[in-house]
């Protein structure tokens, strides 16, 4: 069974290194979103075309909501969610208008424009090695992905969601109520993190993600 690491916006699969020295016990793939098509769904379908066998989706922010729609594909070869700072739900209006303001500033400026590193933990580096295009894609992509409520109230395997609690994107009320919805859902709170926990707290992110990967419903022990 494949640890699939299924990077945030707007980084890439560098992002998932701290995780990768935990790992060794386990087959990961960690792919670069960005290209694999026009929707949410298309990358989900070229993910699972990728990966080999049963597998357990770890999806932060944007990752999460293509590990969803794997999810929704193929829910017997996804054995378990790991979920970082991602919401069931689509875009409210507001935000769906917030992405088009970041889509216009990519088209005039690029990707050196656009960013803001202003308390902003996401490496600049990483970021700048994007291309305009490739995050425009990925804004059109997150703009329009579907509703997955449904994904997380019908998964039979382990859910866990983690969250910071100064989340500027997702609330910890919110997140709670998702987890509600899961059969097996489980709430990781992390106390000062922002939305890029595995990033901000990677030791404490380690320990969480290894001790959900040991739960004995997914098949590794």
């Amino acid at each position: 069974m494949n640890v699939v690491l299924l990077h945030a916006f707007p980084l890439d699969e560098r992002m998932w290194e701290p995780q990768l020295d935990v790992l060794t016990d386990y087959e990961t793939f960690a792919p670069r979103l960005y290209g694999l098509g026009s929707s949410i769904d298309e990358w989900a379908e070229a993910v699972l075309q990728q990966a080999d066998g049963d597998l357990v989706a770890v999806g932060a922010s944007m990752g999460g909501y293509c590990a969803l729609a794997m999810a929704r594909r193929e829910p017997d070869r996804v054995r378990g969610l790991c979920l970082a700072g991602s919401r069931a739900g689509p875009d409210s209006p507001e935000r769906r208008i917030a992405r088009d303001k970041i889509i216009r500033a990519l088209r005039e400026r690029g990707v050196e424009g656009w960013y803001d590193d202003a308390g902003n933990p996401a490496p600049r580096d990483v970021v700048l090695a994007q291309s305009a295009d490739d995050l425009i894609n990925a804004m059109e992509v997150l703009r329009d992905r579907p509703d997955f409520t449904d994904v997380v109230a019908s998964f039979a395997g382990p859910f866990l969601l983690a969250v910071g609690d100064r989340d500027e994107l997702l609330s910890v009320d919110e997140a709670t109520r998702i987890v509600e919805l899961a059969p097996k859902g489980r709430l990781a709170v992390f106390e000062g993190a922002g939305h890029l926990i595995s990033l901000e707290q990677p030791e404490r992110f380690n320990g969480v993600l290894l001790d959900f990967l040991a739960h004995r419903n997914l098949g590794f022990r």
